[in-house]
């Protein structure tokens, strides 16, 4: 099964019901809608639970609209948001044509 990690504040937000989508660049995983996958702490390394990719888009970064945004946390701008994926994305340039894969979820059981 493929696998998603996240930050522990970011599966505290999957577990609570606000965080239901996530966005993905330079996917090595060829994520798919329909595709199950574990969801993953990534500093426990605890899988939290198990999804189903719903909806899959790749589109740049400066074309993100309101449906990418909805269960996803806000950026206080897009320079904040290109420097937390640049964090998560260590030695890699980042910017508004970077391509994004955005993976609307919703929680399975199993």
């Amino acid at each position: 099964m493929k696998t998603l990690k996240f930050r522990p504040e970011l599966a505290r937000m999957i577990l609570a019901g606000t965080k239901t989508t996530t966005w993905r660049l330079f996917d090595d995983k060829d994520l798919q809608a329909g595709d199950r996958v574990e969801l993953i702490n990534k500093e426990t390394g605890e899988v939290f639970g198990v999804a189903v990719l719903e909806e899959v888009v790749l589109k740049p970064l400066r074309d993100l609209d309101d449906h990418d945004w909805e269960g996803h946390e806000r950026f206080p701008s897009e320079e904040a948001m290109y420097a937390k994926y640049r964090e998560y994305y260590p030695g890699r340039e980042i910017g508004p044509e970077t391509m994004v894969k955005i993976l609307h979820f919703s929680r399975a059981s199993g």
